[in-house]
């Protein structure tokens, strides 16, 4: 108690536990020396000695219990004490060292003649000494005992040997057979000097060893090499006889098409070997001079790849890639996809480069080359070099003959038309058929224009863009801005630069969203068909105002009148004008000269032709020229005074003469007789005449029809008989012309007078009917004149 004041002081602290190991076990560390410049790196040394006390375990560091655990199952951990010590000690260095010092070295083969490729089996470090530059504790004699160059030391010198195999000729020569049975040997015997082939250089064989596989590749080319066990094209068809020649190409190119079909992505070396069996003369790498082909083979491999191209050819159109998409980082597939979709557009290429080269040659195959063009255009109308099969099928219509080549060309056309949904490749045939026609001075043959009129522009020009909205003018955007500017609504809103970025892209990904559907947008379908309108009346009225007849006219006419409701309104009065004239110009003259024109044509024909304008004429006016107020009494006056001319034709029935032949069922050329009725009906029709018709005019004629009526084969005459009965049940004052006693002082008929006003009709009767149902030697006839002569309005 007494020192409770004091404080005791407290023992000296132990060291800790570490350092008291290292203390009781530092010794002097052999085996390396230490670096001068400090001390030395664990990684530097050679070994590394294991911390212990080599199994002194009373002095070790060991509690109590551990010590005890140790003594109890000691045993069981001996194998210790068998370790190698040194061996476990020795650092990562020393034992790369010590492993490449040691390794066995490959002995090399003495024929082979190329360097040793045991350096090459090394990791990167076996390229140096094995020396480190921050180490001195590796002695010079392992600088000497190193094996780095052993490799070639031992390889074995190949000049040395190939100067003895040159002085040491001599050979062992062949035993002799002795007439006992007995065997002898000849001995060494000299060998024959080397030729100066065998003593090149070793760069002449290295070379020859070059070229080796050059040849071979050129033997294994898989569009006329032997290949997957076909026999080479050269040699199938360098065969001397002519069925094994034939029945060989007919195998090889079955199986050919067969393998294409089944695989066409990985096919592009077959289709070229398909297409060499197709050429006029054959040659290959290995046989350089050319063999002529058959023409049977020809045409079996010109239809062939017609059959595979139709099976393997896209639905889509291939273009070429930009530099921006050459550049770009794909995926195998899509590099894959887009080298077959390159090499493919080459393939087919030069396929129809050979079609197009046999058309133009007018060799033995130039009919098979124009069906095959003329089938690709049909089948495969979407697909790249359109435009190339069309103007070789416009190419062969431009000759005045007509030929069965003509009607394939022209039914080909027709088809393209038909079948169009989008409208580019109509305006691009229209486009080649009006220049080659321009440039031909519209000299070629009349039919040509007649697959015009098979356009699909009367029912799909005029549709609208939206279904459920009606399309308007869409404004500018200064003027919206101004219109909002001063308060008033805008179809257009106001939007930020950022909106309309947005706007701009939102755009182009529907744009890349229809593409991708391959919807055909109305829009853009109408503006080609304005295109495709605009030019289509560029040609026809460039034929119209040709200074002299062309056999065009009643082509371009017919397509007039039924494209009229098209037109625009403003050329109507022009057009009128230009068919007055072509009317007058067709009309017979009065004193005709003994000079007829080169171009001119037959009575018939110019019938015809007046014919056509006068209906064209109606037809532009029966639609939106309603709006208009032209008068129409010189086409009246003129189709009045073409009713006797007509009676007197030989072919009033007969519809013109066509040499084409078309598959699509369509209908023939109207005949005289129908453009006559056609008129006839248009201009007497309500619409055209009003409620109620000039009296005058009805009678007029209906007196012409049935003097003309007198002269028509029965068909023409029943109808010219239907027509008057018409003409009496609308006007009542026509009536008295079915009686003979009624009469009115106004005036004599003038049957020979060409003007319907002028010809006073009520001062004669209709009495060609009581001739009509007494001579008429037909019965139709007969009952037709004589309903009408009974008529009572009911």
């Amino acid at each position: 108690m007494a020192l409770k004041g004091k404080k005791r002081t407290a023992p000296a602290a132990p060291a800790p536990s570490k350092k008291r190991k290292l203390q009781a076990n530092s010794k002097p560390r052999t085996g390396t020396t230490q670096s001068k410049k400090g001390k030395e790196r664990a990684a530097d040394r050679g070994y590394i000695e294991v911390p212990g006390n080599h199994g002194d375990i009373e002095n070790s560091d060991l509690s109590e219990e551990d010590a005890g655990l140790l003594e109890e199952f000691g045993d069981g951990a001996g194998f210790l004490n068998t370790l190698d010590r040194k061996g476990i000690s020795t650092s990562k260095k020393e034992t790369e060292r010590l492993k490449r010092l040691n390794k066995p070295v490959r002995k090399p083969n003495v024929h082979d003649d190329l360097p040793s490729i045991d350096s090459h089996d090394e990791d990167e470090e076996a390229w140096s000494s094995g020396i480190d530059d921050g180490s001195d504790t590796i002695s010079h004699e392992d600088d000497l005992n190193s094996d780095v160059e052993m490799s070639y030391e031992r390889v074995p010198r190949k000049v040395q040997e190939s100067r003895e195999a040159k002085t040491d000729r001599h050979i062992q020569g062949l035993p002799i057979k002795s007439a006992d049975g007995r065997i002898h040997s000849t001995g060494l015997k000299v060998a024959a000097p080397p030729s100066s082939d065998e003593e090149g250089s070793d760069t002449d064989e290295s070379a020859e060893e070059q070229e080796m596989p050059v040849e071979v590749n050129r033997i294994d080319d898989v569009a006329t090499g032997a290949r997957f066990g076909r026999p080479a094209v050269i040699d199938v068809v360098g065969n001397k006889s002519r069925t094994a020649r034939i029945q060989g190409a007919k195998d090889q190119i079955a199986s050919i098409c067969q393998e294409i079909i089944a695989e066409p992505e990985n096919s592009l070396g077959l289709l070229r070997r398909l297409h060499t069996f197709s050429l006029d003369k054959i040659t290959s790498p290995s046989h350089p001079e050319p063999v002529l082909n058959n023409i049977v083979i020809r045409k079996l491999a010109t239809l062939s790849q017609l059959a595979v191209f139709k099976d393997i050819i896209p639905g889509y159109r291939i273009r070429a890639l930009t530099d921006k998409e050459k550049a770009e980082k794909v995926s195998q597939m899509v590099a894959r996809t887009r080298e077959w979709e390159q090499g493919f557009v080459l393939v087919y290429q030069n396929y129809l480069r050979s079609l197009e080269t046999e058309l133009k040659a007018k060799s033995e195959l130039a009919e098979v080359a124009l069906k095959c063009i003329c089938t690709l255009a049909t089948e495969v109308t979407h697909f790249n070099f359109r435009t190339n099969l069309i103007t070789c099928i416009v190419a062969r219509l431009s000759k005045k003959s007509w030929d069965e080549a003509s009607n394939l060309c022209m039914n080909t056309l027709i088809s393209i038309f038909r079948e169009d949904q989008t409208g580019t490749p109509s305006l691009e045939a229209v486009q080649l058929l009006n220049r080659m026609i321009k440039e031909r001075h519209f000299n070629v043959h009349p039919e040509v224009l007649t697959c015009l009129l098979h356009l699909r522009l009367k029912t799909e020009l005029n549709i609208r863009a939206s279904d459920s909205k009606v399309d308007k003018n869409i404004q500018s955007k200064g003027k919206a801005a101004a219109r909002r500017a001063k308060g008033k609504p805008t179809g257009q809103p106001h939007l930020s630069k950022k909106a309309q970025k947005v706007l701009k892209e939102r755009k182009e990904i529907e744009r890349e969203m229809r593409d991708a559907e391959a919807e055909v947008d109305k829009e853009e379908r109408a503006n080609t068909h304005t295109e495709t309108l605009k030019l289509l009346f560029v040609l026809y009225f460039r034929i119209l105002k040709h200074p002299r007849p062309t056999p065009l006219l009643p082509a371009a006419l017919r397509g007039i009148s039924k494209f009229a409701h098209l037109i625009n309104i403003d050329f109507f009065k022009d057009l009128m004008q230009v068919l007055k004239d072509l009317i007058l110009r067709d009309a017979p003259e009065e004193n005709p000269s003994d000079d007829s024109e080169p171009f001119g044509v037959d009575a018939t024909t110019a019938i015809r032709h007046r014919l056509l304008c006068i209906v064209t004429a109606f037809e532009l006016l029966s639609g939106q020229g309603e709006a208009l107020n032209i008068d129409l009494t010189d086409f009246v006056n003129h189709l009045y005074a073409i009713i006797l001319p007509v009676s007197i034709s030989m072919q009033v029935d007969a519809p013109p003469p066509s040499a084409f032949v078309s598959k699509f069922g369509t209908s023939k050329p109207p005949s005289i007789a129908d453009m006559l009725f056609r008129a006839l009906n248009i201009v007497f029709s309500p619409r055209s005449s009003g409620n109620t018709a000039i009296h005058w005019r009805s009678a007029a004629f209906g007196k012409r029809l049935l003097i003309a009526s007198l002269n028509w084969p029965p068909s023409s005459a029943l109808r010219a008989l239907e027509f008057v009965e018409s003409l009496v049940a609308k006007d009542p004052k026509l009536e008295a012309l079915l009686s003979t006693e009624d009469r009115r002082v106004d005036g004599i008929y003038l049957p020979d007078v060409d003007d319907p006003q002028l010809c006073h009709p009520f001062g004669t009767s209709f009495w060609e009917l009581s001739l009509l149902q007494q001579h008429h030697y037909d019965s139709r006839v007969r009952d037709a004149a004589r309903s009408l002569s009974n008529y009572t309005r009911s």
